[in-house]
């Protein structure tokens, strides 16, 4: 008996739950909060890299810009996010009508 020494006994299970409670496709849950959280801070992403051109196009309209190179950055920026938050959507819109095609 020395050679199956390493084997323990089962211990019995607790109960998980009951059935009623039980939630189904939790992932699903998760996963359509997080995209919807990225798509989130992709629209605020786009919001204040907007208004931070504004308000650097304002700075240099009445003459309190320092660096004027800020503002060709901040529109980069601005641009960048938009273009960001416009792939997002489209490769949505394009997973959206791929599933829509899926034979059930």
């Amino acid at each position: 008996m020395e050679g199956a020494a390493f084997i323990t006994p089962m211990m019995p299970w607790s109960r998980i739950g009951d059935l009623n409670e039980v939630q189904y496709a939790p992932t699903a849950n998760a996963e359509a909060s997080l995209f919807k959280d990225i798509f989130k801070n992709t629209i605020n992403r786009v919001k204040e890299t907007q208004a931070d051109v504004e308000h650097k196009q304002y700075l240099l309209a009445t003459g309190q810009l320092d660096d004027v190179h800020t503002l060709p950055i901040a529109e980069a920026k601005a641009g960048l996010a938009l273009d960001v938050m416009i792939t997002l959507r489209n490769k949505t819109l394009e997973s959206y009508s791929e599933l829509i095609k899926i034979n059930v």
